[in-house]
């Protein structure tokens, strides 16, 4: 992953309402979660969380995707692999054995996840 994709990704994740949504949006799955719950759930007006989830999928971490009149974002598996798999490249000098397992993060699928 490029260096300038990490660092908009980690910027991106570095405001408390942003971490937030990105939070609940892992736990809710590949389904994802309507904006106007994901708002209710932080305790933001949906107007301020729009601005922010907007951010996020810019960043390429969340994906909208509109349904009926609802908008639901679901987190970006591959994506945050990616970011996972780039912060923890070089764990503990390539010996993972060292690293308690910490390489298996940027391996699991989504199936074993669940």
């Amino acid at each position: 992953m490029e260096e300038s994709k990490i660092v908009d990704a980690l910027q991106a994740l570095g405001h408390a309402t942003r971490l937030q949504a990105f939070r609940l949006l892992v736990v809710a799955g590949p389904n994802g979660l309507p904006a106007g719950s994901l708002a209710t759930a932080i305790g933001v007006p949906s107007s301020t969380l729009s601005s922010h989830l907007s951010r996020l999928e810019h960043a390429g971490l969340v994906q909208s995707q509109r349904r009926s009149r609802q908008i639901f974002y679901a987190i970006q598996i591959e994506a945050v692999r990616r970011l996972l798999g780039y912060l923890i490249e070089d764990c503990c000098q390539g010996e993972a054995d060292l690293c308690g397992g910490i390489a298996a993060l940027t391996t699991v699928s989504c199936e074993e996840c669940q």
